[in-house]
Order: C-alpha cells, then structure tokens, then sequence
C-alpha cells in the first residue's frame, strides 16, 4: 500500500481568497465544475402560484417548514400512504391532500420528495403541462429522470439540501431544518433563477452542479454526513476494550469533531490537519499499528485505510517532507 495524491491543497493568495469567498456564501472550485452561485437580492420573491410535494416523508417536512418561514405557502401534498399526506397536510395552512395527479394537474412548481429509485417511475407515470416546474430533491439522481415531464413542457430541475433530515420537523420547530446549509441546485433558464431565489430566501448557500455530476457529488458529500457514523463506531469498537460506552465516546468524540471543522474553516484542510501523521511524529504511529495488528485485522485495514490518505495529505501541504512521508508509509505498510 503506498500514499496516494488525494488532492492539490490550496495555498497562500489562493488560499485566503477561496476562503474569504466561502463565508460570504460564492466560491469557485477549480477543477472539479462546480461552481457555487452568487447571492440573489430577492427582495421580490416572485412567489410560484401553487407549491405541492409529491412525498411526504422528512424531507418534505423540512422543506415545507423553510418554503414556510420563507414566505412560500404549500398548497398541496401526495403520497403513496394517505394517512402520511393527511398528517403533512394538518400541519401547513392551506395545505390540501390530494392524489399525485390532481397535484400536478393543480400545482405550477412541484417538489418530488419521493425515494430515488421512484422518481423516474413517478415522472412517467403522471400528465404534466407546459410551463409547470417539477424538481426532484434526490442528490444522486440525475435531472434527465424527469424526462417525462420535460417532454411534456415542463422545466425541470435538482433541488438538493446538503442537510441531514434524521427527525420529522414541524412549523413549530424552534429554527429552520436548513439553517445555515448548501443546497445543490440545477436546472436551466428560467427555473434556475427561481431555485436560488428560494435558496437565498432560506438563507441557505446555493451550489450551481452541472448535469451528469450527481452521483459524484453525492458520493463525495456523504463523507460529511453518512460516513463519520462508521468512524465514530469504529472509537466505540476499540474503546470498548477498556468498557468505554457509546456516551463515553460522544462526550470524547463530539468535540474534537467540532473543534476540527471549526479550525478548517478559518485556515483551509491541509494546513489544520491535526495529529502525528501531520507532525512526522513516527513513533506514536508505530505504536498506533502494533496495537491495532494486535486488536482486530479489521481495526488495522481501517487504520491503515486513513493513514495512508492522511499521509498523502501532509505530503501534498508541505507538513511533511518526502523521506518523513516514506518513513510513515513504511510504517503503515509494515504489517504486509
């Protein structure tokens, strides 16, 4: 197993700019197509007649609140189980439940909140009008599965939350589910200058993704938000040796999580990278796979899996130079 450039870190002018562009919610990706778009004065929210949700499940619910609190009133809702349309639909004012087509031959912008693997089957299997909009709100799915729809003239487009929706919100919920969040948008004229109306009318960043980006995307995002469960389960495996609990871990972990992310936001991801890998330190590293080869073969095959990224990481930044690199690769590969 040998280190592996994972990524050009930015640096210096480079650095400081990206950064500074961050916080006031634009940037410029280079290299991988994706921009994040400016701010939208959206003084006039040119508020589409009638919204209705095909789908009634979390994210149906967050987004209804933000539409909601934003000053964009949900007309109307479907799904599959009409008990679920009914409760979505006691909790908004106005809110109708109906059948998916009486929505879409009712509503003029069209959330479909339905599972991935539905939302192609729902967009053939519905009448839809020219000048309608429908966006679906999956991340992996790509645009083109509303064909249908465009077919028909319809505009249609992507509408993804980079928000984890782990519990049903309701309007009474002290905040807004997508307080602070990116939402991922794609479509093309006119709808997309809607989308990042309502994106900024959410307070929310929007992140412009060109098509045939989206599994991608979806992939790579999920390290920020599904992935970190399996590494928080992997410190409540080996702190289980000594009867840890899984609070035990939340109390330690939770923290250092958030003190981490807090440090790459002011100074970038390489330059904050904390721990011995980032500092050479060869000792604790050695010591760190004589304990796990002891532990579990798996434990060792996760550590490794992260170390040599890591390690790759300092390298690419300068934390480290090339013979320290070599000598940690050595390290990591030492049980081969």
């Amino acid at each position: 197993m040998s280190a592996v450039s994972i990524y050009r870190p930015i640096t210096g002018t480079a650095a400081t700019r990206a950064l500074t562009a961050a916080t006031r919610n634009t940037a410029d990706f280079e290299g991988l197509g994706v921009a994040l778009a400016d701010p939208v004065e959206c003084n006039v929210k040119q508020t589409p007649q009638k919204i209705g949700f095909i789908g009634a499940g979390r994210i149906a619910h967050g987004l209804a609140v933000a539409l909601t609190r934003a000053g964009y009133p949900v007309s109307a809702v479907a799904s599959r189980s009409t008990a679920s349309a009914q409760d979505f639909a006691a909790h908004f004012t106005g809110c109708a439940a109906l059948t998916p087509q009486a929505l879409a031959d009712t509503c003029d912008f069209i959330f479909l909140t339905v599972p991935d693997d539905s939302i192609a089957p729902v967009a053939q299997s519905l009448t839809w009008r020219a000048g309608q909009s429908l966006v679906h709100c999956s991340g992996a799915t790509e645009v083109s599965a509303l064909a249908p729809a465009a077919a028909a003239g319809a505009m249609t487009g992507g509408f993804h939350p980079l928000q984890s929706f782990s519990f049903k919100v309701t309007p009474d919920a002290a905040k807004s589910p997508l307080a602070g969040c990116t939402i991922t948008i794609e479509a093309g004229p006119p709808l997309i200058d809607t989308l990042i109306r309502m994106v900024t009318a959410f307070e929310c960043r929007p992140n412009r993704l060109p098509p045939g980006k989206r599994a991608l995307y979806h992939a790579s995002a999920g390290y920020a938000a599904g992935f970190i469960h399996g590494l928080m389960a992997e410190i409540a495996t080996v702190w289980s040796q000594w009867d840890a609990t899984e609070a035990d871990v939340l109390a330690v972990a939770l923290p250092m999580i958030r003190a981490t992310a807090d440090a790459m936001e002011r100074g970038g991801i390489a330059a904050t990278m904390p721990g011995p890998i980032s500092r050479g330190d060869l000792g604790s590293v050695t010591a760190h796979i004589e304990a796990l080869s002891a532990l579990s073969p798996e434990a060792l095959t996760f550590y490794r899996a992260h170390a040599t990224r890591s390690i790759a990481l300092a390298r690419a930044a300068d934390r480290i130079d090339a013979a320290t690199a070599a000598k940690l690769t050595a390290i990591v590969d030492s049980s081969d």
